[in-house]
């Protein structure tokens, strides 16, 4: 509901696609030509799942994954690559389109009463810091509910993106996502496929660009320094979201794979999926449950996003960790929630 909610890699030696350096990043060989905007990431196979004392419960038990090769899109998905998918198709957002009661109820404890219109209008979810320390469960501390919020407006009325053109697409939803990659030919990645493209090559990487713990990395990605949620200091250079290709690019050429947005899986979200046994045919490209169950909003169907966002910090959610899952319902649009798209090879 769109109120509430919102791995060693093995350096494999696969000839004709990579080798690997003694220092264990990746070294580029013959890859596949893909497609504009696109990398192509090769097949392998890695131990999925937390590797830190920040790992969360969903994050385990680690288990051994293979992945098929792929093209991914080598940024999050820009303002301008979703104007011009609006432009074409005249598609309207969720954000746009005001709440549907009978929907959002079905989520809802029988008996909740049935908010006013003005609540229901179109709007999305927008950060607001707090003046000081909060109650870091209590998410209504920093979050709002901004009746005209959407991608063309990100922090409401009067917001614009006429400056943001090379940002990132926000206040996107799994259904508005999963259009644009219809339209363009794609699909979203797969919650494997994330994480194995966002350690680009490196053996078991935390983050994207290595093990350097995050304090140290203020270059390396767009997210929170500081105390959040109500003390930012931009030592990245960006108090919300960044340019793509602002941050280098991971050992497979992917920008942005930690921080700036949270992007979309196809994958259905569940707490124990890591635990539920797999067969030896889920074990290679696996799909992600058929049924999504988070324990603190059971009556939701949420999907699983990844890698973080600006507002991401150590002190609260560490989501550019290679490995974290986070998760939020189908039709919820947030300032800091995007997504990029893949290709099969065949």
């Amino acid at each position: 509901m769109r109120i509430k909610s919102f791995l060693p890699v093995i350096c494999f030696a696969f000839i004709a696609v990579y080798g690997c350096r003694e220092d264990g990043k990746p070294l580029a060989q013959n890859t596949l030509e893909a497609p504009e905007g696109m990398v192509y990431i090769p097949s392998g196979s890695f131990m999925m799942g937390g590797k830190t004392d920040q790992a969360e419960a969903d994050e385990f038990p680690r288990r051994k994954i293979g992945v098929s090769d792929f093209f991914m899109d080598q940024t999050e998905v820009t303002n301008k690559e979703f104007s011009a998918f609006v432009e074409e198709t005249g598609y309207v957002t969720t954000a746009e389109m005001a709440l549907d009661w009978d929907e959002m109820k079905k989520e809802l404890l029988p008996g909740t009463p049935r908010p006013a219109d003005s609540v229901l209008q179109p709007g999305s979810l927008v950060f607001r810091p707090t003046e000081g320390p909060v109650d870091l469960r209590d998410l209504s501390q920093w979050w709002e509910w901004k009746i005209g919020a959407s991608w063309k407006h990100p922090e409401g009325p009067g917001s614009t993106i006429e400056d943001r053109m090379d940002h990132p697409v926000v206040h996107v939803s799994f259904r508005d996502a999963q259009a644009y990659a219809r339209w363009a030919g794609k699909r979203l990645p797969t919650e494997a496929e994330w994480e194995w493209a966002a350690m680009g090559g490196l053996e078991d990487a935390i983050y994207p660009w290595g093990n350097t713990p995050a304090e140290q990395a203020a270059e390396k990605a767009n997210f929170w320094q500081g105390i959040f949620p109500y003390r930012n200091e931009p030592m990245d250079g960006f108090v919300g979201t960044a340019p793509v290709r602002h941050y280098p690019k991971n050992g497979y050429g992917l920008y942005d794979m930690a921080g700036n947005v949270w992007e979309w899986c196809q994958d259905k979200y569940r707490a124990d999926a890591y635990a539920q046994e797999l067969s030896p045919t889920e074990a290679f490209d696996p799909q992600g449950p058929i049924e999504a169950f988070d324990p603190g909003d059971p009556l939701a169907e949420k999907y699983v996003v990844r890698g973080g966002s600006y507002l991401c910090s150590d002190s609260y959610c560490s989501g550019y960790r290679v490995a974290r899952r986070m998760r939020t319902t189908a039709d919820t649009g947030m300032g800091h929630l995007g997504f990029r798209c893949v290709k099969d090879v065949r």
